[in-house]
């Protein structure tokens, strides 16, 4: 496979050198096989959750397929067995575990075709706590970083992952609403939802491994973790974010950084080729099955912080949602089939009514918009989270 790959590659830098712009699809884009992906952590001190799916080809442009109805088991090496349940499509989580720190563990999965797959039994990492989750105010961006260490010496190796919250606002505040069992404009009142006031969440997606092996000691100082824009939505009104912190072993870092250089690094004629990627997960039903994955078992250890737009330099320019507001006149004699006409679908919305300077306190026609600019529940939840403050 890698020699065909390779033969792509010199091929394309041939037709780069000739000058030719006729467009080139390597075949080894494309493939019959979907492996098995097991994506996932055995947590030693909480709810053990794994993603099983199947890759894809380049080409496809649809999600990844989600391997459903499987069964799934999380056996000790001395007999004990825990369940995970299917929560989604293709995702599965135990209840909440506290793990034998003395003893293995590894993962059982059954599919719905009757194949099976385990992974090596592995011990629980224990992760030492976070120190400190910071950020610095750098030029234009805001650098989020972590500070961690293990007076022990034992976990030198780690991976952090982190959820992001923020608050955010619709560009247009609306203070009327289309009534579509009377079919009139009426105002709103505090009994209707609020859809000016909203909260996203973003999970990290990119690979974050970082490493003090090369230290005197179990140090990690300052390691990055994101970076933001300083005018980004996210620090227009107040950010959150929650960062995961795992130990690994050296075997399973290995994985990963493999796993970060075939995904990340990969990108032009002259990047390096991905390697294989050789995983802890194996089928008993097809010994020579390829499966992508490595379990992994290890403690979580969290740490959240928040950050207030009032602690940002004040030179930053704040960001500030734009969208077209449209005018509607006149009202009268605007019919209840007009108004139906503009707003019963729900994706054209009123925000606010239009009055004439010298004219009667009736309203002479409305401002509206877009559903996106008036209604922020199409991006997030008008739902606080429970940790908000």
């Amino acid at each position: 496979m890698y020699t065909q790959r390779l033969k792509s590659i010199v091929c394309s830098c041939l037709l780069l050198l000739s000058g030719c712009v006729e467009p080139y699809a390597p075949d080894i884009l494309e493939g019959p096989n979907h492996y098995l992906v097991v994506d996932g952590l055995i947590n030693g001190n909480g709810i053990t959750a794994f993603k099983l799916s199947r890759t894809q080809n380049i080409s496809e442009e649809n999600l990844p397929m989600a391997e459903t109805s499987a069964t799934l088991l999380l056996e000790a090496e001395q007999g004990a067995q825990y369940t995970l349940q299917e929560t989604d499509p293709g995702t599965y989580a135990s209840s909440s575990l506290s793990l034998n720190p003395n003893e293995k563990y590894r993962l059982n999965i059954r599919l719905y075709t009757g194949k099976e797959y385990v992974s090596d039994f592995v011990a629980v990492k224990q992760t030492p706590p976070i120190d400190e989750v910071g950020w610095q105010a750098l030029d234009d961006k805001l650098q989020i970083y972590v500070n961690s260490h293990d007076p022990q010496n034992n976990t030198l190796y780690y991976r952090w992952e982190y959820e992001a919250t923020w608050a955010y606002t619709s560009a247009f505040s609306s203070n009327i609403r289309y009534d579509e069992a009377s079919g009139t404009i009426v105002p709103r009142t505090s009994s209707d939802e609020d859809i000016y006031h909203c909260w996203k969440t973003a999970n990290s997606t990119d690979i974050k491994l970082g490493s003090s092996v090369k230290l005197s000691q179990d140090v990690i100082h300052e390691y990055p973790i994101l970076a933001l824009p300083a005018a980004s939505e996210e620090l227009r009104i107040k950010y959150s974010i929650l960062v995961k912190q795992y130990g690994l072993t050296r075997e399973a870092y290995q994985y990963w950084e493999t796993l970060k250089k075939n995904t990340e690094s990969i990108g032009t004629l002259f990047d390096p080729l991905p390697t294989q990627l050789t995983g802890n997960i194996h089928s008993i039903t097809t010994p020579d099955e390829l499966v992508i994955g490595y379990v992994g078992a290890s403690a979580v250890q969290e740490k959240r912080i928040f950050v207030f737009k009032e602690e940002l330099p004040l030179e930053w320019h704040t960001y500030h949602p734009t969208c077209q507001i449209d005018s509607l006149l006149p009202v009268p004699p605007e019919t209840l089939e007009d108004l139906a006409k503009h707003f019963k679908s729900g994706v054209y919305m009123p925000v606010t009514e239009i009055y004439a300077p010298m004219g009667p306190p009736a309203p002479v026609g409305y401002l509206a918009a877009s559903k996106s600019c008036v209604d922020c529940r199409t991006r997030g939840t008008n739902v606080k989270p429970d940790f908000w403050e």
